[in-house]
This record gives C-alpha cells, structure tokens and sequence, in this order.
C-alpha cells in the first residue's frame, strides 16, 4: 500500500519505522542500520518524515530533504501524548508518525553545519567555564580548611595565592601546597582557553551580518548574539517577538482554569544556556542604565521603581528577545527609540 508518512525512532546504530498510509492505517514496520535507513529512503518517494529532536537529528533530516523528502523535527515532549500503553520502539515510532501530521505540532528548525558548529564551541566553552568555577570553588574549599576564608571574587583569590606561594605559610604542609599549585596551574590553563574561545566568538561576531546587526542592542556582545543566531538561525521559525520570547521561557507561566486567569513565574522553558546569556546581558544594561541615559533607561528606571531588580532584569531580557527577531527575521537594524531630556 502507499505510504504517505514515516516516524522514526532514532538511536546511536538501528533505527525502527512505522509507515502510515493516507487513511492512517499502519503498512510498515522496519527496523534498519544507519546505513540502511539512507539507501531504504533513496529509493522511495518523496513523502512526509517525523523524528524527535535529539543527537544526529539535524544531520539526518538534512540528508533525507536532500533525498527529496518532507523532513520534520519535534519536540520528544510533544511526541510523548501519542505514545499508547507501554513503551518500546516501535510505539514510539507510531507516536512519531501520528505527531508530525498535526496541523497544530510545533517543529524544531533543522540547523546547518555552521550553525552546529558555533553552538559546539558555545557548549564546550561553557563547560571550560563551569570546570573554572569549579576548581576556584576546590581552592576556596582547601584554603577555609586552613582558616583562610576569601571574599567573593576570582581576583581576591588570585591576591591570596600570591602571598601564600610567595610567603609560604607553616599552617601548609607540602602536599596541600603541592595540590593548591596543580589546581592553579589547571585555573591558568582553563582561562587561557576561555578566552581562545571568547576571541573565536568575537571573530565569528564581526563576520555575520545577522550578528553584526544584533550588537547593536543594548545587552548583545558577541557571545549573546553568536549564541542567539546558532540557535534560532534568521528566525524565521517564529511567528512573531513573542513566541522566541516564550520559547527561551522569558514570559509567565500560566496556571488559569474557570476563566480566571492566573499568571505565576518565568516558564524557564526551551534552551537554558541562551536564557542565562540573554539574562547576563541584560542585567548588564541595568547595572549601566544610570551612567547611559537614554529612552530605554528611562523605561528601565521606571520600571525598578516599581518592580524588583529582577523582574527589570527579565522584562529586559523579554523585550531584547523581541527586538532580535525583528532584526533576525526582517533584516533591519536596531533603531533606538527617542530620548527627550528632562
């Protein structure tokens, strides 16, 4: 019989598929290799294809559009309603396949090489930050073992070290000071590496139009504007401001019933990583608002007035996130609004 649509459950090596005809009735059932898989597709026709959103997706729904084929990704939280009873592979599968022809489902963008690429260095200087913060953390922890305790800040714990490996201390014992040197050494090394890659970004930056652009806003530095457009390309998958907004989980969770409607904190949905650079870039803003004036400081000023530090801080993110699809989607320049003097 024809088959109209395919869902597929992905995994490392042996994919499972469910084919479905136009009346939705179940005419295939196959569990295939990688290599497989692609040479099975080669030769069928072009017809509507459903995977879950995870690792080597965007790799493989690329090459099945180059096959010719209506290749979609989706959540894996969207796919989970249309799974019956228990679970295995082939349910899943089946989930896919009735998933991806909702009318209302809401797909993922498949990313393209370049973009695959900057999000892999955002990733892993992330993690070069966190491992960081880590050993700061151990230094701090060995040190207050000692009755030492140092103030917040990575430059008091630099100041400290200096004295310590230069005046020595008769509280140290050779292997601790042994152990505090090694880590420093690993701190050194891990720095010097955060900032390769904050160059490598600030290059990326200089040369992309769409990030070019976003540095024109307020709150956008390189590493907010590379990491904006790795995620979300032009943005032409949003409808409107509002909905990136609502996928980096800046808008008010909704918990309303009875037509009383009852609005709760931040949703804190979608990527975790871009919401915390957007929020950075933000509350840099805010910290510079009174050194700047401006229109937006104006609003900003207001807005404190009245609200906490942080809810200025996420209502700025909020509104930067619209502008940045205006300027993504639309090709525009950031135009600032007017400030008229008090």
């Amino acid at each position: 019989m024809e088959i109209s649509t395919i869902g597929i459950d992905l995994s490392k090596t042996t994919f499972h598929l469910i084919g479905l005809s136009p009346r939705g009735d179940i005419v295939l059932r196959k569990k295939l290799s990688r290599k497989q898989l692609l040479t099975y597709t080669a030769t069928r026709k072009p017809m509507l294809i459903g995977m879950e959103a995870c690792a080597g997706a965007h790799y493989l729904a690329r090459a099945l559009r180059d096959q010719g084929h209506d290749a979609r990704l989706m959540p894996a939280q969207y796919v989970k309603p249309y799974v019956k009873t228990n679970k295995n592979d082939y349910l899943d599968a089946e989930a896919i396949a009735e998933a991806v022809q909702r009318p209302t489902m809401r797909f993922v963008p498949i990313k393209n090489d370049e973009q695959l690429d900057l999000q892999a260095l955002h990733r892993v200087r992330d993690r070069w930050v966190a491992r960081r913060t880590a050993v700061m953390n151990q230094i701090r922890g060995f040190l207050l073992e000692r009755g030492i305790a140092i103030r917040k800040g990575p430059s008091y714990l630099v100041t400290q070290l200096q004295v310590i490996f230069t005046e020595g201390d008769s509280s140290f014992s050779g292997r601790l000071l042994h152990l505090i040197r090694e880590l420093k050494h690993e701190w050194d090394e891990l720095e010097r590496k955060i900032e390769e890659a904050s160059a490598e970004l600030a290059r990326i930056a200089k040369k992309d139009d769409g990030c070019h652009r976003l540095m024109e806003v307020p709150g956008f530095g390189p590493i907010v504007s590379t990491a904006l457009v790795a995620a979300i390309g032009n943005g032409i998958s949003f409808r409107k401001g509002r909905d990136l907004a609502a996928w980096l989980g800046l808008v008010p969770r909704q918990h309303s019933t009875g037509g009383k409607t009852r609005l709760l904190g931040i949703s804190k949905l979608g990527n975790e990583y871009l919401r915390r650079m957007m929020l950075h870039g933000a509350r840099s803003v805010v910290m510079q608002m009174e050194r700047k004036p401006s229109a937006l400081g104006e609003w900003l000023t207001s807005l404190s007035a009245r609200r906490h530090r942080n809810v200025t801080v996420v209502a700025l993110a909020n509104k930067m996130a619209r502008i940045a699809w205006a300027i993504l989607s639309k090709g525009t320049h950031y135009s600032a609004p007017a400030f008229v003097a008090a």
